[in-house]
């Protein structure tokens, strides 16, 4: 493709940015209208929920993550991270979706009708791709919500909760208040762990899942898990960690800590590709809700970036019907243009 000028490269319909449930619906959705697609991703196939906790159990049904009217099967009420990561994979592979895998997109240039949309593979070799009408699908997890805290750079800080094992017998710290602090809380005490949960509330979040709230409120209770609400890191050195305490400041011994405090969808990109974000709105960005198109001609929006900041208003389960829109609107819009140029 390198070899190619841009005039050569093959034009997709539809080219999607992100490669999660909501970007392969919309890919599906426009191959099932008879256009052209193919979906960029930064990281691997249904990237954000390959990153998820490896014991992950959905708060959803089996059917509620279903795309392209494909039935998603499960022997459990509520299916886990492997069983959704198994049913996307074999999707992709029905569908035969063009998926182009760790591939980052750095910018995009051209406009309705015509898109280049610039990429990096892993290697830092530069492609390029064409196409008419753009999807972006690009989710938030990807960017956590830094604290700003001294010592957060260090290495033993991280952002994500994958499993306990690495921290077996060690004094771990769980910034967060809402679902994937407790489940990290609990899962690394169940696993050998000596865990501390710091949080600014005066309790664990109400949204905490109905079945993880009790079981978080009982570890705290009988001690097995230390907590310190109205509470909030004041500093993080390689050896220990001070909080800031209704009682005063605190200094603990730690290894890790976990800042499980939220993650957010990339503004800076969408900004860059000129789509207006509404800042009294909680900057959601501007866009057509009956079809999802920007303001920019020819690029749409999918999934979770619609909400902007409010980022659990907007899961799989609604998400995935982002693409049927985004299709209808592209039968219209593209079938015109074809008519026209012909």
């Amino acid at each position: 493709m390198g070899d190619l000028t841009h005039t050569e490269l093959p034009i997709y319909d539809l080219l999607v940015i992100g490669a999660g449930p909501t970007g392969m619906a919309c890919a599906i959705e426009a191959q099932r209208a008879g256009f052209t697609s193919v979906l960029l991703d930064k990281g691997c196939l249904c990237n954000s929920l390959f990153h998820y906790p490896a014991h992950m159990t959905f708060f959803t049904t089996p059917e509620l993550l279903e795309i392209g009217d494909m039935p998603f099967s499960s022997p459990n009420q509520k299916p886990n991270r492997n069983e959704a990561l198994e049913y996307y994979r074999k999707v992709a592979e029905h569908y035969a979706l063009d998926v182009r895998q760790y591939e980052n997109v750095e910018r995009v240039t051209g406009s309705d009708g015509d898109f280049a949309v610039h990429t990096t593979d892993r290697f830092g070799r530069y492609l390029h791709h064409r196409a008419r009408k753009l999807v972006i699908a690009t989710g938030y997890y990807d960017l956590p919500n830094y604290l700003g805290l001294p010592g957060e750079d260090l290495s033993k800080v991280k952002h994500y909760y994958h499993e306990p094992h690495p921290y077996y017998g060690l004094d771990v710290l769980v910034i967060g208040g809402k679902n994937s602090a407790a489940i990290a809380a609990l899962d690394l005490w169940r696993h050998g762990a000596r865990v501390t949960l710091v949080h600014r509330g005066t309790e664990m979040h109400r949204h905490v899942k109905y079945w993880i709230l009790p079981d978080i409120n009982n570890r705290i209770k009988n001690g097995e898990i230390t907590a310190h609400f109205s509470s909030k890191v004041a500093n993080i050195t390689e050896d220990d960690v001070t909080l800031t305490t209704p009682s005063g400041n605190v200094t603990i011994s730690n290894h890790f800590v976990f800042a499980l405090t939220g993650y957010h969808p990339d503004f800076d990109f969408i900004e860059r590709l000129g789509v207006t974000l509404d800042a009294a709105n909680d900057r959601c960005p501007v866009c057509d809700p009956s079809t999802l198109e920007s303001n920019v001609p020819g690029i749409y929006l999918g999934g979770v970036i619609v909400a902007g900041e409010r980022t659990n208003e907007i899961f799989i389960e609604n998400g995935r019907f982002h693409g049927k829109l985004i299709a209808e609107n592209l039968k219209r819009k593209l079938s015109v243009a074809q008519q026209i140029s012909a």
